[in-house]
């Protein structure tokens, strides 16, 4: 197998992952399809030899195509996508896989489109890749063009309007405060089994270079490396809300020390995100909770 006939195996083993990103950007299946050619087109002629992660980079390239796709709709003054996205939900498109169709109609409904079209493009990028993909926000913030804190700030705005416009949205942020709540009571117990009963099996724990230097590991990957990184751990940590989300805090006189941003998909979570830097830090907005 040449290097050509290699490239083009591992993209089609991400199509589908590289698709859904596209269509809960755009909103538009057609669209998207178009953001994976360009993205096919750009690998095609890259030399990624020092790429270590080959989906990471197609997300993000697929990410940034499509975000600028997005910003020309909105200089053109375009249909919404929610308009088109109505319809092509509705019914399978040329040559798409039925159970791809299914997720992506499931994960985005006729509203949610609705409601993502009123927002930013960098908003709705921001939104999309942290909230949908647990994409963490030192990798989303090169794509926006902005800082770390700033992309942060993206994601919280869009989705204080989402869940604005989500009816269902109060009993699935008293949801997402429950499974924090768990985490914490499990960890400081050290429950390695409901650790694990509330992990995604493909949770990622991410830690940004502050953390790294007290002495975290920069990336954990699965349920039973994390499970076993938290089990018995973080007793002082406290519940608190993170820019409106669900999260935890280590704190010290006061002061926080280490910030954990939770994101919890179906009850389960999916990615955790470990904040040490002051920068960063003063960017959020904290709130204690009663525990």
């Amino acid at each position: 197998m040449d290097d050509q006939e290699w490239l083009a195996t591992r993209f089609e083993e991400n199509r589908a992952h590289l698709r859904a990103v596209a269509f809960r950007v755009l909103g538009s299946r057609s669209d998207a399809e178009d953001a994976v050619q360009e993205a096919w087109l750009r690998l095609s002629r890259s030399d990624t030899s020092d790429v270590e992660n080959l989906g990471g980079w197609l997300t993000t390239v697929v990410a940034r195509v499509s975000l600028n796709m997005l910003q020309t709709r909105k200089s053109r003054r375009e249909e919404p996508a929610g308009a088109r996205g109505l319809e092509e939900i509705a019914g399978p498109g040329d040559g798409a896989h039925p159970e791809d169709e299914a997720l992506l109609a499931d994960s985005v409904g006729p509203a949610l489109l609705l409601i993502l079209d009123t927002l930013d493009p960098a908003e709705r990028l921001a939104f999309v890749l942290h909230d949908m993909f647990a994409v963490p926000f030192d990798e989303i913030a090169p794509i926006v063009g902005r800082s770390p804190a700033a992309a942060r700030q993206l994601a919280s705005r869009a989705r204080r309007r989402v869940q604005g416009g989500d009816t269902s949205a109060g009993a699935d942020r008293v949801r997402q405060r429950e499974v924090v709540a768990a985490f914490l009571a499990a960890s400081r117990n050290g429950q390695f089994d409901a650790l694990l009963a509330l992990l995604d099996p493909e949770v990622v724990l991410r830690a940004d270079e502050a953390t790294v230097r007290m002495g975290a590991a920069a990336e954990v990957l699965g349920a039973s490396a994390v499970a076993q990184t938290f089990s018995g751990r973080a007793r002082t940590a406290q519940p608190v809300l993170v820019d409106g989300e669900a999260g935890a805090m280590w704190a010290v006189d006061g002061r926080p020390r280490v910030v954990f941003g939770f994101t919890i998909t179906n009850g389960r979570i999916v990615g955790i995100e470990m904040m040490s830097d002051p920068a960063i830090l003063r960017g959020l907005d904290l709130e204690t909770l009663t525990s």
